[in-house]
């Protein structure tokens, strides 16, 4: 953690926050009340998957300004610092929960102030389209039709489809595919499914289907990228 003078006076002091108390970090509320900044630094480590969304969603600095919407951001920040300073059982699970839920809550309130671009965030935070995602996200085998999903959020096909892609950025049938390879790229990556079984649960009617589907939007097909994982793993 880092405290800096606000007004640029005098050089940052670093606070080293694994021996600094607790006691002593909760007293930076007086360099707040002086003029100075507080700043933590950190990092969440995620998957190829996921760093590949936020990276093609988010900009490289997000700002949150102060808004009832971020209050509760300095008590998950307060809860973090506890445990960082704090030595008791359990604290490195804790603190691993308490920074995804940091990186959750900073999303949320800079979702909720920003002008955001086209693509997923922006689709998940559109209320009109709220009634269709909810359908690709928990029954992604059903053969969902542009209709179907037109009426599930109260619009017209051409509506519905020329909305979907204004926000989402891309057609409603594209970003159904998308979404199917995002989860069978996480259960290569975390299960050992039989192909089979993996191509059904996720709408395809065979292996081969699937395995096109896959090798097309991901590069490489299901196999070479269930195979390659391990190996990337030894190598780190």
């Amino acid at each position: 953690m880092r405290r800096a003078g606000g007004a640029g006076d005098g050089p940052p002091r670093d606070i080293d926050v694994t021996t600094a108390s607790y006691t002593s970090l909760r007293r930076q509320d007086d360099a707040d009340r002086t003029g100075a900044d507080v700043v933590l630094g950190g990092h969440v480590g995620l998957n190829p998957v996921g760093r590949t969304l936020l990276l093609q969603a988010l900009p490289p600095v997000g700002h949150v300004r102060a808004s009832p919407a971020a209050t509760h951001l300095r008590d998950r920040l307060d809860q973090l610092l506890d445990e960082l300073t704090g030595d008791r059982i359990g604290s490195a699970f804790a603190i691993r929960q308490h920074g995804q839920l940091l990186l959750l809550d900073m999303l949320r309130a800079y979702v909720d102030q920003a002008e955001l671009p086209s693509g997923w965030p922006r689709a998940l935070t559109d209320d009109r389209l709220h009634a269709a995602l909810r359908l690709m996200h928990a029954e992604p085998a059903t053969p969902w039709r542009l209709e179907t999903l037109a009426s599930a959020s109260a619009m017209s096909r051409t509506s519905f489809a020329t909305h979907f892609r204004t926000v989402a950025g891309m057609p409603p049938l594209t970003y159904l595919n998308r979404w199917r390879m995002l989860l069978a790229q996480r259960a290569l990556r975390d299960g050992d499914d039989p192909m089979g079984s993996l191509a059904s649960a996720l709408g395809y009617t065979s292996v081969s289907a699937f395995s096109s589907a896959f090798k097309r939007e991901v590069g490489e097909s299901p196999l070479r990228y269930r195979h390659r994982l391990p190996d990337e793993k030894l190598t780190r």
